[in-house]
């Protein structure tokens, strides 16, 4: 179980299939191999060792590809690193894991600009971009070049394979050690739910520095299918490419979804290769998931809920195209138990709760990370018990379906009360003037705090607050219903498309009052 086995596997299989399309680069698997054997072995001659960090800051492209499995091949650890962090974040993620060598591309490269000083035991920067070298450092064509192919070095499955951080939007972000072992164990079960056929195209929209992209790539590379890459996400842009790629399947977010649907282009674009779309790393509404299935006609969606922590998915729901389907009252669902993994509901104490009832999922298995780097404390806290403790809160029915009600971190307390946000949101996107919303507590002097509600309205939609207002108390408690509303044209969101409640919550003075 080491995670260059699929591309041993692919090109003994199918040597001259296409691997990997960077518009207009198009690479077999015989050229991937070769190219990644190239590249351990100069990251050999760099002293790079076994267990060594190698950091890499890139958007989605074939090299990045590349050099992830380099990195496996040479016995090293991968950090990837997220492209939407400051300087000072970036600098604190390479000197908390201790990286000696750094890849950049082009787009990122002007964050790296005093990197050097600011992270001291960092030995090395390759570019790997397609214009001059902007950062002084090696590039990366004359470092293949040069190189002589090494040999995989094929790592235990219980070695650590890659440090990847979470968080960083507020406090410091923590690295999630995940070994060979863990990733392959949720490639496979993934793959047990959901077959993978070896001839589908998957379009890599999903940032590989996230652990949904970098396990959508392993997984094409395990069968042999092809990844084609797009360095960030844009909706006319992607619908082309799903057109003129003849995509089969492509790993969304809520948000990215919702502009998908929304582009001006989503009704003329040709999407008859598409047989998949998975989402995941955030609710999604339900008015806004209608609406996709039926615009999506014939399309398979599968709900993949998981995270960092967990190497990616521990449960899938496949939502068919059948109307019972979707008409079920689980729609709602993230699906069952996965073959690597146990879920259960449970109390503060770690018991669990009888089914139905609200409380913390807990995850256990072979795919739930080694720990964090270098926090013996937080990691003995999120493993108590034997069990991974993820800090969603949801219920799971009698028949073992798992439905995620929000992160408890995001939960309102509102006078006592419990509030939770994707509730309320997803009331707000049954308001036909309603695009997309995000709900978060503010601080109150009376209650604790209020419900508050961030608003996005379609394209030429009028909607006053107190119609908004007026649909929430029909269809909520009082108690859950928004005291205030504010209307945006856009939501803040992460390099994976989440929004960011953080982002929100800063404009908040301790008053309550917009900062």
């Amino acid at each position: 179980m080491y995670l260059t086995a699929g591309l041993h596997r692919s090109l003994q299989r199918h040597p001259d299939k296409i691997a990997t399309v960077d518009g207009p680069r198009r690479q077999s698997f015989r050229l991937l191999a070769a190219r990644v054997a190239r590249l351990a072995g100069a990251l050999a001659r760099l002293g790079v060792g076994r267990g060594d960090r190698v950091a890499l800051l890139a958007l989605n492209g074939d090299r990045y590809i590349e050099t992830a499995l380099a990195v496996w091949w040479a016995g090293a650890v991968l950090n990837p690193v997220n492209t939407r962090w400051t300087p000072g974040e970036i600098a604190f993620a390479l000197n908390d894991c201790g990286a000696r060598v750094l890849f950049v591309d082009d787009a990122l490269a002007p964050l790296t600009q005093g990197l050097a000083h600011a992270v001291p035991a960092l030995q090395t920067t390759v570019h790997m971009g397609n214009t001059a070298n902007p950062v002084h450092g090696l590039d990366y064509e004359t470092l293949i070049a040069q190189a002589d192919p090494m040999e995989d070095t094929r790592c235990d499955s219980h070695e650590l394979a890659a440090i990847l951080y979470t968080g960083g939007t507020t406090g410091f972000p923590k690295g999630v050690m995940l070994s060979h072992a863990n990733l392959w164990a949720a490639l496979v079960a993934r793959m047990a739910e959901v077959p993978n056929p070896g001839h589908f195209i998957t379009l890599l929209t999903a940032p590989m520095f996230h652990v949904a992209g970098l396990g959508r790539m392993l997984g094409q590379t395990i069968v042999g299918g092809t990844c084609v890459t797009f360095p960030a996400f844009n909706a006319e842009a992607v619908l082309g490419t799903i057109a003129s790629e003849g995509i089969t399947d492509v790993v969304v977010v809520p948000s990215m979804l919702q502009m998908l649907l929304d582009a001006p282009s989503f009704k003329q674009t040709d999407l008859g290769s598409l047989r998949r779309i998975l989402w995941g790393a955030a609710p999604i509404t339900v008015p806004l998931l209608e609406r996709a299935l039926q615009a999506f006609s014939g399309v398979e969606f599968i709900h993949a809920y998981g995270m960092t922590e967990t190497a990616a998915s521990v449960s899938v729901h496949r939502l068919g195209s059948s109307s019972e389907e979707q008409s079920s009252a689980r729609i709602r669902s993230a699906g069952r138990a996965g073959f690597s993994t146990e879920i259960r509901i449970a109390d503060d104490d770690g018991n669990e709760l009888p089914r139905g009832a609200p409380g913390e999922i807990l995850v256990r298995g072979p795919v739930v990370m080694m720990g964090y780097w270098n926090r013996l404390a937080e990691t003995q806290h999120a493993l108590r018990g034997g069990w991974l403790h993820t800090g969603d809160g949801g219920t799971m029915d009698d028949e073992g379906y798992l439905y995620v009600v929000d992160r408890l971190k995001d939960m309102i307390i509102s006078g006592g009360e419990n509030v939770y946000p994707a509730e309320v949101e997803e009331v707000l996107g049954r308001h036909p003037g309603v695009t997309a919303s995000a709900v978060i507590g503010i601080p109150n002097d009376k209650w604790g705090e209020t419900v508050h509600a961030v608003v996005m309205l379609r394209p030429g939609a009028v909607a006053t607050q107190e119609a908004l207002l007026a649909h929430c108390r029909a269809h909520l408690g009082g108690y859950k219903c928004p005291k205030s509303i504010e209307f945006t044209t856009a939501l803040p969101l992460s390099a994976a498309g989440k929004v960011l409640k953080g982002e929100l919550r800063k404009t908040w003075s301790v008053a309550g009052k917009i900062a």
